[in-house]
């Protein structure tokens, strides 16, 4: 077993902190959020988490039905769209559009992608398509009101860098990005409009000098990252043996290397990542365990600073993409199984939605713990993780934490993640792993999943407390400490 020190001085000048992470939240394709169990999931998303958007895919597919040709006329419909943006706004949350996918009637050609056969193609006639897009603008300006909608974020397409999502060119992409958004900003100049959505944080640097030759706007950049795109062409997942491959290949922090380049590549732009997780194989068994819990932390507080929204991929294994799955944890990309049992990626999201908005200097390097300070209304929280990338060396660590300047503490509790706590799949696997749940067992799993407060000790002497703990590998702990409310 190994041991770390951490230091952090209470009365040092604090960092902003904000929750950026909550800004979005990523969703299957758009008719999901018609159904029943996806709208419950994301609500209780919204109210435990903070999530304050969510984006779809294909919110213009066919099956959406909002644009088709009958008798040979173009025939408009939104009301299947204005029904989720109608329940999004009833509890709480707003849209983060993506302008996607191809409908039958404006494509060039019958490419498509995924079990429901979403067309990726260039439309065959770009003015229609400006057409479409207009019409939508003005529709939910009427509808919503326009200060609503500005509160909005318009993205042109998805991953259009990948021919898995796009046949056409970059040069295409560029010109369907121009029509797109004249068309949104004729409706209003104020309305939000940005790319280029990209895969593998490409094509940045090209799509703002396109759009600043060509005198467009570009109110905000948006692109994806995963950690298994060190390795070329894994965009839409891999077997599992391949996935572990992969990211054993990744570097500590790889995420936020990346993050650094595309801020940098913004030109002052604020920056949005619309897509990422701990890795792309929709079929991933690492999703479900407290090892992504572990990246998740990690790799969020890391982009504090770089980015203004960065939205996990998904928040629900309600997830239709290549077929609908019945096994109940199934490496499925959501924070939620499809009961509705929450992972330790949610716990995660749990934890750091309860952190305050000040984050604390911390001195003390370790290989594979990190430990952050973040101060709130009469709390601090301790937040550790120990962990290290698939094959690469980790092991329990003995960590011991000072905090000088501290006021006389109150109560000090901790709250785990780890294999032994809120860790459903590991209670799943010792039923047997049923394919299919009674109800009792989804309430012993619910119960499981939960993060559980524990009382944790420490010494306190001359305004200076000690906190000591142990981190098995891959794991998450919070050590919350409260204090006496100042008069």
């Amino acid at each position: 077993m190994g041991s770390v020190q951490f230091h952090s001085d209470l009365s040092a000048a604090a960092t902003p902190f904000p929750h950026f992470w909550e800004h979005t939240i990523g969703s299957d394709y758009a008719p999901m959020a018609l159904r029943a169990d996806c709208q419950a999931q994301l609500r209780r998303c919204h109210d435990e988490l903070g999530f304050r958007h969510v984006r779809f895919h294909g919110l213009l597919s066919d099956d959406m039905g909002t644009l088709i040709i009958h008798r040979e006329q173009p025939l408009y419909s939104f009301f299947n769209v204005d029904q989720i943006w109608d329940f999004l706004l009833t509890i709480g949350m707003k849209p983060f559009i993506e302008l996607s996918l191809m409908p039958q009637a404006l494509a060039s050609g019958n490419k498509t992608v995924f079990r429901y056969r979403g067309n990726v193609t260039p439309p065959k006639d770009y003015a229609a398509w400006a057409t479409l897009i207009g019409k939508l603008a003005k529709h939910w300006v009427e509808r919503y009101g326009i200060e609503e909608v500005r509160t909005w974020f318009f993205e042109v397409w998805n991953e259009p860098n990948l021919h898995h999502f796009w046949t056409g060119t970059q040069e295409d992409y560029f010109k369907l990005y121009r029509y797109a958004v004249e068309a949104i900003k004729a409706v209003d100049p104020h309305l939000r409009v940005g790319g280029p959505a990209t895969a593998q944080n490409e094509w940045v640097p090209e799509f703002l000098e396109f759009c600043e030759q060509n005198h467009l706007p570009a109110d905000f950049v948006s692109t994806h990252h995963y950690p298994t795109d060190v390795v070329a062409g894994t965009a839409l997942g891999e077997e599992t043996d391949e996935t572990v491959e992969q990211l054993a290949k990744a570097s500590r922090s790889i995420l936020r290397k990346w993050t650094q380049e595309v801020h940098q590549q913004a030109r002052g732009r604020p920056v949005y990542y619309t897509e990422w997780n701990t890795s792309s194989n929709p079929r991933d068994p690492l999703h479900d365990e407290p090892y992504a819990a572990a990246f998740v932390t990690k790799s969020v507080i890391e982009a504090s600073g770089l980015v203004e929204g960065y939205s996990f991929w998904t928040f629900s294994d309600l997830f239709a993409e290549n077929y609908f799955p019945s096994v109940p944890f199934h490496g499925g990309f959501g924070l939620l199984n499809l009961h509705g049992i929450a992972k330790p990626t949610y716990r995660a999201y749990e934890l750091l939605h309860r952190l305050g908005t000040q984050q604390l200097p911390v001195a003390g390097v370790h290989a594979t713990v990190d430990a952050w300070v973040v101060r709130g209304p009469a709390r601090v929280t301790v937040l550790l993780t120990n962990h290290a990338l698939p094959r690469h060396p980790l092991q329990t660590q003995r960590v011991h934490v000072q905090l000088t300047a501290a006021p006389q503490p109150q109560a000090a509790y901790v709250e785990r993640i780890d294999d032994d706590h809120a860790n459903a799949k590991r209670l799943w696997q010792e039923m047997g792993e049923p394919n299919y749940l009674s109800a009792k067992q989804v309430e012993q799993l619910q119960e499981a999943s939960k993060l559980v407060k524990e009382s944790h000790p420490w010494k306190y002497e001359a305004q200076s407390m000690h906190l000591d703990i142990e981190l098995p590998p891959q794991s998450v702990a919070a050590i919350t400490v409260e204090f006496a409310p100042v008069q």
